[in-house]
């Protein structure tokens, strides 16, 4: 099984570079060595859309994206697709790419045995599973192609207005539905909720964009800190 280190971070819910530029200023600082870590996870959700197949998309995150390609040369890193951020091998082949399909993935940490996933796995509903498994698919994406910068751009201009931080009333309710899928494990690290606090076993980590917060561990644990 996979190890967590000490002093991995966790980055999840990003959405750049639409809200805020939070992502690609801590990827310059690990670049120049101002922030240290020998683990990188990207939780999902770090590009507000970004995906494979395509070379339209990747110029709204260009920077951010080759600073990634650079930073996995040296770094390992983990990724685990979110619902705006999918099909990403081909885009950093050197980074370890989970697919909404492979998640959740189990790591160790310390004693624990640790189960990690963006966070839209479980207690979706069919309509959403059967959503995500045709827009996540390289055949859609290339029938798509023909009407790429049309489709793209308003994507993009409806993201840059979604308000994306609130309050998830109800939230316990929700954890308690996911848990139901995590029986064997010790600790569940998600992103996707944006809520930044642990209930229990679950860790619903903060997002960049909203808390401007990433999870750090630190003597065997997972703490939130602004880096």
């Amino acid at each position: 099984m996979k190890k967590i280190q000490e002093n991995a971070i966790f980055i999840a819910d990003s959405h750049y570079p639409h809200h805020g530029d939070a992502f690609l200023k801590l990827l310059k600082k690990l670049e120049s060595g101002e922030i240290k870590t020998s683990q990188l996870f990207l939780m999902g959700d770090n590009f507000d859309l970004l995906f494979g197949y395509n070379d339209y998309i990747q110029s709204f995150s260009s920077e951010a994206i080759t600073l990634l390609q650079t930073l996995s040369t040296t770094l390992e890193i983990h990724y685990f697709e979110g619902n705006h951020d999918f099909c990403l091998k081909d885009i950093f082949p050197k980074i370890n790419i989970y697919t909404r399909e492979e998640q959740p993935v189990h790591f160790s940490l310390s004693d624990k045995k640790v189960a990690l996933s963006h966070g839209d796995k479980y207690a979706t509903g069919f309509g959403y599973d059967l959503y995500c498994k045709l827009l996540r698919n390289q055949t859609t994406l290339h029938l798509l192609k023909p009407f790429e910068k049309v489709i793209i751009d308003d994507r993009m201009k409806k993201l840059s207005r979604k308000e994306i931080c609130h309050t998830f009333h109800g939230f316990e309710k929700r954890v308690e539905a996911i848990l139901k899928y995590y029986t064997e494990v010790d600790l569940v690290i998600e992103g996707h909720f944006h809520q930044a606090k642990q209930i229990g076993k679950y860790i619903s980590l903060p997002s960049l964009a909203c808390q401007n917060r990433v999870a750090v561990v630190e003597e065997g644990e997972v703490v939130f800190k602004t880096l």
